[in-house]
């Protein structure tokens, strides 16, 4: 594996790390800013939305800039942020700070992408992009239980402490070994035909298709650990180690997705959705069952991961030859799916659904999702459209 792969990794790592280790160290920056716990999880909300809107806005914006220079930058504003996070006087600064950072991250994940694809042969992008998504999984791993400590052990400023020191590595880490000319193709190309390639139909249903895929997952995932411990009869101090399972299958199931991308792209989009409409439905079989919930935690987190980059393979092969703004709208799309996904799994239990049906909200939104996905790969067959050179 190569040392500019490594560092683009390193990066994913310390952006996946920010935006959820504030969930570990919630009750404290509620409590040392003298706000309520609901007030504080809109730095949680206002991330996302700085990820939906800011990321693909500043993305076009920034399209003619070098692919290293940009990246140094928002390495150089992430780390700044985090330092701001660090030293925020109140709840305002901090979510100002924050939504800062999430503008940076939503940027990167869709200009890393490019740029790694530009550093690997063809037949390894799909190994590569999903190297860069597998910085989310392993800092659910690593970083936020690990940045969770610090926060622990030092109080919660600590954490942003720790999160902006790792970014500067990472940063400097991209200085030096990130080739200067990485993803230059991307730079090239009008605005115009960035917002024109929005609106080819493999773009438009890949947008779809994960918008509907994280609102499936989140409809459950939001509410995991009261359904552990309400619907499995779980004790709560078994939840993490739970959790940390479904990282693992997260993480495994980013780098299968990887080897399926580089197979076949829509047939390997198309069986992972079948997957994952199987899974939810084990897992709603499964939810009174600890034993077999452990298990059928591991696989749906699997399933879960792995569809991210043959979807992100595919915008990138479409969009070739446009691939800021259409490689930036994934985490958009990621992002909104997440929202909807926590609102419809908030309706059904206020009106009066148990945590243990959730899943077959999954069903129902993977088996549309299917759906988007063959009628879209049967149109492209049959109109064979040009595609759009892909970025070397």
């Amino acid at each position: 594996m190569s040392l500019p792969l490594l560092a683009l990794f390193l990066a994913a790592f310390a952006f996946g790390t920010a935006e959820f280790v504030i969930a570990g160290v919630l009750p404290d920056v509620a409590t040392g800013l003298g706000i309520t716990i609901p007030v504080a999880g809109y730095l949680v909300t206002g991330y996302a939305i700085g990820i939906a809107i800011g990321g693909p806005l500043l993305a076009v914006a920034t399209k003619k800039l070098s692919r290293k220079a940009l990246i140094l930058l928002l390495g150089s504003v992430f780390t700044l942020g985090q330092v701001l996070c660090a030293l925020a006087p109140n709840f305002e600064l901090l979510l100002a700070a924050r939504i800062l950072v999430s503008v940076m991250h939503g940027t990167y994940f869709g200009i890393a992408a490019i740029v790694a694809v530009s550093l690997v042969p063809k037949e390894r992008r799909g190994f590569a992009v999903a190297l860069i998504l597998s910085g989310l999984t392993i800092s659910n791993i690593l970083g936020v239980p690990g940045g969770t400590a610090v926060g622990n052990m030092f109080g919660w400023r600590a954490s942003f402490w720790a999160v902006g020191a790792l970014s500067l590595v990472a940063t400097i880490a991209i200085a030096l070994f990130l080739p200067t000319r990485a993803g230059e193709a991307s730079t090239s190309g009008s605005f115009r035909r960035e917002f024109k390639a929005l609106g080819r139909q493999q773009i438009v249903s890949s947008l779809i298709i994960a918008i509907l895929a994280m609102i499936a997952q989140y409809s459950v995932f939001t509410y995991i650990a009261p359904l552990l411990i309400e619907v499995t009869g779980l004790d709560p101090m078994v939840v993490p180690w739970v959790l940390l399972l479904y990282g693992v299958g997260s993480t495994v199931g980013v780098f299968i997705g990887g080897r399926l991308a580089d197979w076949k792209i829509m047939p390997s989009v198309i069986g992972i959705l079948v997957c994952q409409v199987l899974a939810f439905a084990l897992l709603y079989l499964a939810t009174p069952h600890p034993l077999l919930m452990a298990v059928t935690v591991i696989i749906w987190g699997g399933v879960n991961f792995a569809v991210g980059t043959p979807i992100q393979a595919r915008v990138l092969a479409t969009a070739g030859d446009a691939p800021n703004l259409a490689s930036a709208l994934i985490p958009t799309g990621y992002n909104i799916g997440i929202a909807i996904g926590a609102m419809i799994g908030a309706a059904a239990i206020e009106g009066g659904a148990s945590y243990g049906s959730l899943p077959l909200i999954g069903v129902g939104c993977l088996v549309a999702a299917t759906l988007v996905a063959i009628l879209s790969y049967w149109a492209e067959l049959r109109t064979a459209p040009p595609l759009g050179r892909p970025a070397e």
